[in-house]
């Protein structure tokens, strides 16, 4: 990720992290359909007008699979910013991202934190959107 930017990497880079991690993107791609909005934006699909999620129970403004974001609503530039973090995070590990954010989720429980903000991911994400 481009630190300036705060942008997905570009080139041979940019396109070994769609390979690498298009088995999560592909998770998205089956869910987009169901949001009424969808754009590309900063090399990533957003998907965005998924109130229906709201209606069922669902807590948090966004979630990424691989280079696809997921909204409740619309994105904002600081929810855009924390989810292409996941997008870079995606690129790094591709499908193991899947276990490696729920183990991070169970060591942050573990030691005594909250499953989702202080899972490691968050955090980096939160840190680094912040930039």
């Amino acid at each position: 990720m481009d630190r300036a930017s705060r942008r997905p990497a570009s080139g041979p880079v940019r396109a070994a992290g769609l390979v690498w991690s298009l088995p999560a993107s592909l998770i998205g791609l089956l869910v987009a359909p169901l949001f009424p909005a969808r754009r590309r934006r900063d090399g990533v699909l957003v998907c965005e007008g998924g109130a229906w999620l709201r209606r069922l129970g669902w807590r948090y403004s966004a979630i990424t699979f691989g280079h696809v974001i997921l909204c409740a609503g619309e994105i904002d530039d600081a929810t855009l910013a924390h989810e292409l973090v996941h997008v870079a995070q995606y690129d790094r590990l591709g499908i193991f991202f899947f276990p490696a954010y729920g183990l991070a989720s169970v060591g942050a429980l573990i030691r005594g934190g909250h499953h989702y903000k202080d899972n490691r991911f968050e955090r980096a994400a939160r840190m680094q959107a912040r930039r």
